[in-house]
């Protein structure tokens, strides 16, 4: 994979291989996609501050995510209908992750269940990430195939209380197909083929903070919140049992106009006060966009597109490839900044750039 040099590589290729309903999924925001767009122009408005004159012989790219060191900070985000992809789905993207030292959290609509997902990968860290349905007992048996599978936590995803409108989606007509298998949503959704709107429109829209107490009870697992952008509820997810929390805009495919999420991501860090551990997704394309994040106090970043396009390229190698090539360019900047770990980073690291 020589020729392969960068994410954008793989995108440019992912697109040309994929047809246009499964790439206007992968690929699209909602609305006008502006906070899709905002999620990768932020990463300009921040520059380095590199220190000189450091011994950076020797540099670890390594961190602690929930108590499991990871070779990488990065956890494969939760992406969808993921065979659409590649013929071997989320085991392939298993895979990938646990060569390359990072983890996976996967989607409730995944088309593998997390068993085979820790078959096929036995090293990877696995999480599980929570859409609840109207049917709660779905929802439950999920959880419970999630805990007896080996996950080590469970994120609950709160941005999606509906569907917003995702135009791309709706101008290539796409569509799941019945076929395809779904094993913690088909129950819900029955058997005949439909569009991501009529998926999310069987999910609770009545879901509130009590219901965190009743999910962390039933799975037993360490509480993960993805999809906070304000001090406020940043504050409420703790105080509702959050061990950690995700800042997400749900990669500007949710509410067009909602911040950037790198730009909310200090506010978080602020209002948790270390009291649960802080990661940011949102427009991951390089080892430099890993360092801001983490510089501005994320624990670990989230990267969903990055390693799909992997995925569609190549399956599990083009996903190894993607995120060998993020901690490459992550232990780059690090020594360049005159840091030897990715725990060195810190705010001094950065300031913003000028306009």
């Amino acid at each position: 994979m020589g020729e392969l040099l960068s994410v954008a590589d793989y995108e440019r290729l992912a697109e040309e291989r994929l047809a246009p309903g499964p790439w206007a999924y992968l690929a699209g925001g909602s609305g006008d996609e502006w906070t899709l767009r905002e999620n990768r122009a932020v990463f300009e408005r921040w520059a380095f501050r590199p220190r000189v004159l450091c011994d950076v012989s020797e540099v670890s790219t390594t961190a602690t995510v929930l108590g499991t060191r990871l070779e990488l900070p990065v956890v494969v985000a939760p992406v969808a209908y993921q065979e659409l992809y590649h013929p071997d789905g989320e085991c392939a993207t298993a895979r990938g992750a646990a060569a390359a030292g990072a983890a996976v959290c996967v989607s409730t609509f995944t088309t593998r269940t997390h068993e085979e997902i820790t078959a096929a990968a036995p090293g990877v860290r696995q999480w599980c990430q929570l859409y609840v349905f109207t049917d709660r007992g779905v929802t439950r048996e999920h959880l419970a195939g999630a805990a007896a599978a080996g996950c080590s936590a469970v994120f609950v995803t709160v941005d999606a209380p509906r569907l917003a409108q995702r135009e791309r989606d709706v101008r290539a007509g796409f569509e799941i197909p019945a076929e395809l298998p779904l094993p913690y949503a088909r129950a819900a959704i029955g058997a005949t083929a439909q569009n991501p709107a009529e998926h999310f429109a069987l999910l609770d829209a009545t879901l509130s903070w009590r219901d965190l107490e009743w999910i962390a009870s039933d799975g037993g697992l360490p509480l993960g919140v993805k999809g906070i952008v304000t001090a406020e509820d940043a504050r409420l997810a703790v105080e509702h049992g959050a061990a950690a929390i995700v800042v997400s805009n749900h990669g500007g495919r949710q509410l067009d106009g909602a911040p950037a999420a790198l730009d909310a991501l200090p506010e978080v860090v602020e209002a948790v006060g270390g009291r649960a551990e802080v990661y940011v997704d949102g427009g991951i394309r390089r080892g430099t966009d890993i360092a801001k994040a983490l510089a501005l106090g994320a624990q670990a970043v989230l990267a969903g597109r990055a390693p799909m396009y992997g995925l569609a390229v190549a399956g599990e190698d083009g996903v190894r490839h993607v995120l060998e090539l993020l901690r490459e360019e992550l232990a780059q900047a690090l020594g360049l900044l005159g840091c030897t770990s990715a725990e060195q980073l810190t705010r001094a690291h950065v300031q913003q750039a000028r306009a």
